[in-house]
Formats: C-alpha cells, sequence, structure tokens
C-alpha cells in the first residue's frame, strides 16, 4: 500500500495551521507522515525534506493550507496508475475570509482574472490529465522516486519552481493530473498592499522560470504587453484610436464583473472593475522586473532543520528532528 510524506516548509518557531487542522481530520492513519522544514528558502527547504521522507508519495503543502478529508485517499488513487507522477488540486478561498479577501479569490479564480492558471483556484470539471498551469504548491503530490530521479525543484526559483519542475516531469514522458475533489482551503492575501506584492512576486518568477527554462509562452507574457500598451496610450493619448483596445478592455471587464454579482449576489464585487486591471498591470511590471534582473541565483540557507512530527505506521504524533 502506497505512503504518503506531507511535506511543508516554515520558518522556525511560527505557527503551523496545516499540521493543527491534519491532525484533527486524520489523526489515526499510519498511511502517512509529517516533516516540517524550518529555514527561510522554501525551494531548499522542499527539496531537504523529500529527501528525508520515507514515503512512496510527496504531498507538498504550505504552512496554512487547510486539506480536505479525502484529498490522502484520492492521492493514493490517482497514483495507482504507474504513468501518473503528480496529482493535485485547486486551493480555495475559505468563506471565512474578508470580503477584501474574498474579492481577491474571485479575481483569481475567474478566467478573466487569471487566465489559463485560473482552475488553480476554483474547483472546475473533472479529474483530467493536465499541466503545470492548473497545479498548484500549496496543493501537489509527486511520485518521490520520479521527483529524485528529476532532481527536485530549481533551488533558483521562488516562486514558480513547481511550475519549472512540472514541465520537467511532462518532457520526461510522465502524466500530471488535476483533480478537483483533492483541495485546501488557504486564505487570501489580507491586504490590497499584501495582494499587490503577490502579483509582483508571480509575474517576477514567471520572467525568472522562463529565462531558466529558455522557452518562452506568449500567453505568459500578456500582462507585460497590457503595461506596455497602458504606457504607449500615455504617451500617445492623442490618438483616439490607440485607446480602442483599452475601451474594449473595459467593456470585458465589466462584463466579467457583472457577471460574478449575478453569480456570486455580491455587490461589492462591482470592485473587481479595479481590481482586474490592477492585478493585471502590478502582474507585468513583474515579469519585467524579472527579465531584467536575469536568472535568480540559489538562495542557501545552511540552517534548514526537517523535524518528522509523525511517522509512518505511527498513530500517536512523535517529534524528532535532523539539522541538514
Amino acid at each position: 500500500m502506497s505512503s504518503v510524506s506531507i511535506i511543508i516548509p516554515v520558518r522556525a518557531g511560527g505557527y503551523v495551521a496545516a499540521w493543527a487542522h491534519i491532525r484533527k481530520i486524520v489523526p489515526d492513519d499510519p498511511r502517512y507522515e509529517v516533516l516540517l522544514a524550518e529555514g527561510c528558502a522554501p525551494s531548499q527547504q522542499r527539496n531537504r525534506a523529500a529527501r528525508e521522507a520515507c514515503g512512496d508519495i510527496l504531498y507538498f503543502l504550505d504552512d496554512d493550507s487547510l486539506i480536505s478529508p479525502e484529498n490522502l485517499d484520492g492521492i493514493i488513487y490517482g497514483m495507482s496508475d504507474p504513468c501518473v507522477a503528480v496529482v493535485g488540486g485547486p486551493s480555495l478561498t475559505p468563506a471565512s475570509d474578508s470580503r477584501v479577501q474574498q474579492l481577491f479569490g474571485l479575481a483569481l479564480a475567474s478566467a478573466f482574472g487569471s487566465g489559463a492558471v485560473n482552475n488553480r483556484y476554483r474547483r472546475y470539471g473533472t479529474t483530467r490529465e493536465t499541466t503545470e498551469k492548473e497545479l498548484i504548491l500549496c496543493n501537489l503530490a509527486i511520485r518521490r522516486s520520479v521527483f529524485l530521479k528529476l532532481g527536485g525543484f530549481d533551488e533558483r526559483l521562488y516562486p514558480n519552481e513547481e511550475n519549472e519542475f512540472l514541465d520537467r516531469v511532462r518532457s520526461a514522458g510522465h502524466t500530471l493530473l488535476y483533480d478537483p475533489s483533492i483541495y485546501v482551503f488557504r486564505s487570501q492575501r489580507p491586504t490590497l498592499t499584501a495582494f499587490i506584492r503577490q502579483m509582483f512576486t508571480y509575474g517576477r518568477g514567471r520572467a525568472q522560470q522562463t529565462l531558466i527554462a529558455g522557452s518562452y509562452s506568449v500567453t505568459n507574457f500578456i500582462p507585460l504587453f497590457f503595461v506596455a500598451y497602458l504606457v504607449l496610450s500615455l504617451i500617445f493619448i492623442k490618438f483616439i484610436l490607440l485607446l480602442a483596445p483599452l475601451m474594449l478592455y473595459a467593456v470585458v471587464a465589466s462584463v466579467n464583473t457583472f457577471l460574478l454579482i449575478c453569480r456570486t449576489g455580491r455587490l461589492s464585487a462591482l470592485l473587481l472593475f479595479g481590481i482586474y486591471p490592477l492585478m493585471h498591470a502590478i502582474n507585468g511590471v513583474g515579469l519585467l522586473w524579472g527579465l531584467l534582473r536575469g536568472q535568480p541565483h540559489p538562495v542557501h540557507d545552511s540552517s534548514v532543520t526537517v523535524r518528522r512530527l509523525k511517522a509512518i505506521g505511527q498513530l500517536v504524533p512523535e517529534e524528532s528532528s535532523t539539522t541538514v
């Protein structure tokens, strides 16, 4: 029977909501273990914990990922096909989040807001073969043998380390699955400033991932084209025809916002009309910054510590630690 190593990167001494939640919903399952990878370099922390893990399957969570009770069984079932190397699902916005956080969640889960990656933030469709576009690292299971064989995450990247790795997995001939029934709840950023920082970081990470991989996708750089267009529109504002695409953008944003208001019943969703251009522009600026900075260098954290909170076969949580 397959076993699962749950890996959670954290900063030392912080509260780990994911572990507290796991203890409540699956306290007596001997098929899994929980490893906390403490440090300040998440990609390195995950790689080190993966080497320490004993499970056949590595299940990566963030410290605030609240898993569904059925996730472990769903992951093991998905991995029962030997061709499948990766199983993942969406990260959903909790109902307890504030109105502002709910708006950020709606923006991320909409096709207009996030494009091809919006299914990372909503339960959509049925289990299917997928690409890195639909998978997210705060809720991602990877066959350990494949992870180690391919060298794990590129420690130069954070974020987007999973996207670069998943492209390598597909190139090696393995199958990636998106299963909407395998989901976590994870709160959105609490303030507009934090959300702006998130969008910038996502753009920077995507640009650096592109530089490392050496392959370019036009769709990934649409936000950068959007920023370039806005700048040109300001410079040549007297040319009315140049504003036609911006007016079309406003119409599409308005229609999308109206449809979300109708679907959710939340009049506050009207603010999405301003959130959409903001997230697209900030993401574009992040892309530009990432390209200008060039390929990143790995962040080495010599103090990374792996703590085993629960071992496979143990029904009572235990704690041990090793510094790696």
